[in-house]
């Protein structure tokens, strides 16, 4: 049977849970000779509530990933905040549709290929860890870019930018250069609370709206 978490979470889903449980057994024979009954029951169900929201950003549910290779699926669950036409010379070279999606603490933090790729480039920068919210947070903080280039026709060159926020300090990426992912293959998270910036050719259709809720690898995003 399919255990619905991630293997990207398997450390943390080690230990914090661990330490957290560790405290509530402590907690009550500990405390009850100076706390009102009240102060821990208190501090257990909050206590409880953070055990459980470790277990929840860790979640791994199923997708059903359109194939229509004119589709570009959302990389990202989340919501997106902003679109705009920037120059893209580093690696797209030229004209390019950013959009960028913004996960919250609650959102699946799971990472997805957006259409059927080769990783032609994986470039990781050091950076600030300012507000994901911000457009500008894709320029100055830490960040792992990936350089797409897609394998169904037209081979238009894509980038998936995972983008480190005010909470998240671990990006993860397990794929190399390369490799070729189908869209909505899973390769990656950022961990607790991020952004995700996709680049697109110019030409393509958007299907998104401003503050829209998207899903990694179900939503439609853009189309040829």
């Amino acid at each position: 049977m399919r255990i619905p978490l991630t293997k990207y979470g398997w450390p943390q889903m080690a230990v914090f849970p661990a330490a957290v449980l560790a405290v509530m057994v402590v907690l009550v024979p500990g405390t009850t000779a100076f706390l009102p009954l009240w102060v821990i029951i208190s501090t257990e169900a909050a206590l409880a509530v953070i055990l459980i929201w470790v277990f929840s950003f860790f979640r791994d549910p199923e997708r059903c990933c359109p194939s229509d290779t004119n589709l570009l699926l959302a990389p990202a669950d989340g919501q997106i905040t902003d679109t705009k036409i920037v120059e893209e010379n580093s690696f797209i070279g030229g004209s390019a549709l950013r959009i960028g999606i913004f996960l919250s603490i609650f959102d699946t933090h799971i990472n997805r290929a957006p259409c059927n790729v080769r990783i032609e480039r994986i470039t990781y920068k050091k950076g600030k860890y300012k507000n994901a919210m911000n457009p500008q947070s894709g320029r100055i903080n830490e960040s792992n870019d990936l350089g797409l280039v897609r394998t169904d026709h037209p081979k238009d060159r894509l980038i998936v930018r995972q983008i480190s926020g005010a909470i998240a300090r671990r990006i993860v990426c397990d794929k190399a250069e390369g490799q070729e992912l189908a869209g909505g293959e899973k390769f990656g998270m950022i961990k607790f609370g991020s952004r995700v910036d996709l680049f697109l050719p110019a030409c393509v259709k958007i299907e998104v709206k401003l503050h829209q809720k998207v899903k990694a690898g179900e939503t439609i995003i853009g189309r040829y």
